[in-house]
């Protein structure tokens, strides 16, 4: 007659080692060294009875490079889970256990360390691993999910694009038919843009239309910048947001007839003064880091909130 499986789980459980084995194993993936280390125990003992473990199903092991990781199986039978819940309790009251888990707290504590010692090593891993959009998309969740944003100046849609999923409307606004044909196929499905073509000196909005307003990269394309500021403040709400991101001053001619620029740059005292006459407050002017892999000058984002009330 079969024994139960039961047995067989209990057996496997016999020795105390392989008991404080799954204590350590059952919130953490970890490496033989570092079982060892954990364990105070030597490799060949611990190998030994991790194979133990993982021929009666209670842990798994994956291959990381030239080495493997285990950890408690995610899903025990039903025989294994009924004595787990028996024993793990006095496994943990065992001084070996709080003994062991504070050797493996400072085992992890010294891994995490050496491996963001360097930054440029986290900043590369984490672009390779997330791309280097992430932490605009964290912050675009910042905004009000029913907020009417107004990108102008939109350009291909790039904008539209990322801010749309996070309110409830966008309204996209460029005077070149060619730019907005190209952003309508790349907003193609976005039921919560509209497109409407207009220049930004005359916008097409009415007043107070828009919750806050993006002007990103478009400012020096115009010959009337104040006027610009001014319309975007006009299509706000009182208390609606103005950000604009354009170019700090600088010296290259050639994007004037190569890219049809009309500013060289913006000195931001000029932005925060245009901001302010056409009825701003709350203006606030920041220079951006600059993108080592950029060519092109250094940035600034300027805020700024339509005033709740007309200037005295």
């Amino acid at each position: 007659m079969a024994a139960p499986p039961v047995l067989d789980h209990l057996a496997a459980l016999a020795d105390p080692i392989r008991g404080r084995l799954l204590l350590v194993l059952e919130r953490n993936e970890l490496a033989v060294t570092e079982l060892a280390g954990a364990l105070a125990l030597p490799q060949s003992t611990v190998s030994r009875h991790l194979k133990t473990l993982a021929d009666a199903g209670w842990v798994t092991a994956r291959t990381e490079g030239t080495s493997r990781r285990y950890r408690m199986a995610a899903q025990l039978d039903d025989p294994a889970q009924a004595v787990w819940s028996a024993v793990r309790a006095p496994l943990a009251a065992h001084p070996d256990a709080a003994t062991d888990a504070a050797r493996l707290a400072a085992l992890l504590l010294v891994r995490r360390a050496a491996y963001f010692s360097a930054a440029t090593r986290w900043d590369r891993t984490r672009a390779e691993l997330f791309g280097t959009r992430v932490d605009q998309s964290a912050f675009l969740a910042l905004l009000d999910p029913d907020a009417v944003v107004g990108d102008l100046g939109c350009g291909l849609g790039a904008t539209t694009d990322a801010v749309a999923p996070f309110v409830r409307r966008v309204i996209a606004v460029d005077d070149s038919p060619a730019m907005l044909a190209e952003a309508r196929r790349r907003l193609d499905g976005r039921a919560n843009v509209e497109l409407r073509e207009g220049s930004l000196e005359l916008l097409p909005l009415d007043d107070g239309e828009l919750d806050a307003a993006l002007i990103l990269l478009a400012l020096h394309y115009s010959a009337d910048p104040a006027r610009v500021l001014g319309e975007a403040l006009r299509a706000l709400r009182p208390g609606g947001r103005l950000v604009v991101v354009d170019m700090l001053p600088h010296d290259r001619e050639a994007y004037r007839a190569e890219m049809g620029h009309v500013w060289l740059g913006f000195d931001p005292s000029r932005v925060e003064s245009w901001m302010r006459a056409a009825g701003a407050d709350a203006v606030r002017i920041v220079p951006l880091l600059h993108d080592p892999a950029a060519k092109g000058p250094p940035l600034f984002a300027a805020s700024a909130r339509r005033a709740l009330s007309p200037a005295r």
